[in-house]
């Protein structure tokens, strides 16, 4: 039994089609607007989060504040951008801005 085959595809450690290892888990994306975008390379993105209260069972909104990595310094403050859950790079730092999917008017 040289190699293990799962019901999609290799178990093993091999790399897929597209040339990169295929994740356990899928990474998490998110959608949120920048709040801040002062740092450089670093952008503050407040992601809303809508829960049901568990006893009143009434919606209740939590905002998380996510620090995000932006290589090219694109997003402004305002901007409705996607994020994506990357790798640490930086003490606050694990997510990257993916797309900006609308400018601050």
């Amino acid at each position: 039994m040289a190699d293990a085959q799962g019901p999609s595809g290799p178990v093993s450690g091999e790399q897929g089609a597209s040339g990169q290892e295929a994740r356990p888990n899928p990474r998490k994306v998110r959608e949120g607007v920048v709040v801040s975008s002062a740092m450089d390379k670093t952008a503050v993105v407040a992601v809303v989060e809508r829960v049901r209260h568990r006893r009143y069972t009434k919606t209740v909104q939590r905002t998380k504040r996510i620090h995000a990595h932006d290589e090219g310094n694109e997003s402004r403050v305002g901007d409705r951008v996607r994020i994506s859950e990357t790798r640490p790079l930086s003490k606050l730092k694990h997510w990257r801005i993916v797309e900006v999917l609308e400018r601050a008017k």
